[in-house]
């Protein structure tokens, strides 16, 4: 293919609008073009790339026995109410209406569309167990879309669906797509972890999401060094901290203190001359139609899924001034656990462990010293409610501590039990003639988030550096002279020779300056440089440079298209 027949609108400065690697870089390649917010068109480079993560995928799910469908994009508002997630979803469910004025919406996910095909047309046991996916645009309307591909509010997704005849078989059907998860992961070239994740708006009792590892990633990833225990942070485990120093003996009696003007932990810490874990923080929660208060570490963050977990409510939101000085008698700033009345307090677990501690008095620039939580405080429940941080203790292990790595989530299984199959009536005779509710897994990948993903994790200074089996073209040969004859007839030898075993070759046979030609080439990204010089075609070589090493090596002509052939097989 000729760079000069194909629309690669490289741009040598920086986009303002780029937030994150992946952003910058595919903007800058010329591979997407911002259509709105959080919605691109692909160009025909990132195109390429796309097809050939959806290839992989395609290839895997194939292999696991799944079955592709198409279900439309455009979903009827009765289907969603039958599950109830017409009034959950919120916001992010872009509704619409027809001109009959029916209700749909754009489709961020496809439970209510599959079940309600599968309990029309699956009916026996015999029938049962069927996994069926697509490869198809999702939509959620995302308050801040941001970060290109990697938070968008239009995006590519691969999403499968189990269903079988009992919780057995739904887990044989959840194994078998982790392992395909983890080869179509493997398969595209990038490091990853799959770890333990909460299953938020989609529901069910397990999941995993896959991680792949990159410093800019933005979800923490809590494992443990030892026994190999992992999970998003917001899953993670945490257990009780005693140790360290942390449960002192208290060293008299509670006290007051006043704090003019200090509303935060480390000014308070500061003020006092205490360290951050000597203060517990008393945030309070409206959740529902109640008021909660939480007691954390001061160097600890609540973590509001596992409070939401906790307390069985869909949405937690912290309480509003107001009702914060109504629940405790005192501003914002100043709350504490000490005597407060008419509101539960639910303590995690490491704050309960914390002796002659500092809390808010619940008045005005006052804080409490020498405070026992078990002796000084109603404490209604101690739960874990709190982040995971590195060098917690491992909830899984006595040995092994916890470290945080960043990651992107690119896929996440989930097992869903009846949850869907029990609202929308999808059952099955057995093989006694008994009705029973089929058991569903449902499994998703971004599709379009891999190829950020990707290049969030394969990069440099230069621009992209694509793993081989997703990059555009495997082969970028540079001539650096259009106008030679001898480097020009070199370069169409290559390149026939690579076609004719199968090889897709980018050939840039524009005008333009040898540094130019570099620095796009280095920009795209493609595994394999050949660079052709006039003084190196007139000695009978051409260089072959490995965009990752940046190592360069000559070879002769006749031998190139072999060499790069059997690089790009051993790549692929």
């Amino acid at each position: 293919m000729r760079y000069s027949s194909l629309l690669i609108p490289t741009l040598r400065e920086d986009p303002g609008e780029a937030e994150t690697v992946s952003h910058r870089l595919l903007l800058r390649a010329g591979m997407i073009r911002k259509v709105a917010a959080g919605i691109y068109t692909f160009l025909p480079l990132g195109y390429r790339v796309l097809k050939n993560v959806e290839r992989i995928v395609r290839e895997e799910m194939d292999r696991a026995g799944a079955q592709e469908i198409l279900m439309p994009f455009v979903q009827p508002a009765e289907l969603w109410r039958e599950t109830g997630r017409w009034a959950q979803y919120g916001k992010e469910l872009l509704r619409l209406k027809d001109r009959h004025e029916r209700e749909f919406c754009l489709g961020p996910t496809h439970e209510e569309v599959v079940t309600d095909l599968v309990r029309r047309e699956v009916k026996s046991y015999r029938q049962l167990p069927i996994t069926l996916y697509q490869i198809q645009a999702k939509f959620r309307d995302e308050i801040r879309p941001r970060f290109g591909l990697m938070r968008g509010r239009e995006f590519l997704m691969k999403d499968a669906y189990s269903f079988d005849r009992d919780d057995d078989g739904s887990r044989v059907s959840y194994d078998v797509m982790y392992q395909a998860y983890t080869r179509i992961f493997t398969r595209c070239g990038l490091t990853f972890r799959p770890v333990e994740a909460d299953a938020g708006l989609i529901g069910g009792s397990f999941s995993h999401e896959f991680m792949v590892l990159a410093d800019t990633g933005e979800e923490g990833i809590a494992s443990c060094d030892v026994c190999g225990y992992a999970a998003n942070v917001e899953r993670a485990e945490s257990v009780g901290l005693t140790g360290d120093g942390l449960a002192r003996a208290s060293t008299g009696s509670m006290e007051e203190v006043a704090t003019p003007g200090k509303h935060t932990v480390a000014e308070v810490a500061a003020f006092l001359g205490v360290p951050p874990d000597r203060l517990l923080k008393t945030l309070l929660y409206q959740a529902g139609d109640r008021v909660v208060a939480v007691l954390v570490r001061g160097d600890h963050e609540v973590n509001e899924i596992k409070l939401k977990r906790h307390l069985g409510v869909a949405e937690v939101a912290l309480a509003t001034d107001a009702v914060i000085a109504t629940a405790t008698g005192g501003p914002k700033g100043f709350s504490g656990p000490v005597d407060l009345r008419d509101v539960p307090i639910v303590a995690d677990h490491a704050a309960v462990g914390v002796r002659d501690a500092v809390v808010g008095a619940n008045r005005a620039d006052t804080h409490l010293i020498h405070v026992d939580p078990t002796r000084d405080c109603r404490i209604d429940v101690v739960a874990d409610v709190r982040n995971a941080v590195a060098g917690d203790p491992c909830p899984r292990c006595a040995d092994g501590r916890v470290s945080i790595t960043r990651g992107i989530e690119v896929g996440h299984v989930f097992r869903l039990g009846t949850k869907y199959s029990d609202a929308m009536h999808a059952a099955y005779l057995d093989h006694e003639g008994k009705e029973r509710p089929m058991v569903m897994g449902c499994y998703g990948i971004g599709v379009s988030r891999v190829v950020a993903a990707a290049v969030e994790q394969n990069h440099d200074a230069k621009g992209i550096v694509w793993p081989a089996p997703l990059a555009p073209f495997p082969v970028h040969l540079v001539p650096l002279n259009e106008r030679s004859a001898a480097v020009m007839a070199a370069t169409t030898r290559i390149e026939s020779a690579l076609g004719h075993v199968g090889v897709d070759v980018l050939v840039d046979d524009r005008a333009e300056r040898p540094g130019v030609k570099f620095n796009d080439a280095d920009l795209l990204g493609i595994p394999i440089q050949v660079i052709l010089g006039e003084k190196s075609v007139a000695q009978g070589e051409v260089e072959l440079k490995d965009r990752r090493s940046g190592n360069v090596r000559k070879v002769k002509i006749d031998e190139a298209a072999g060499l790069i052939a059997a690089s790009v097989t051993a790549g692929r």
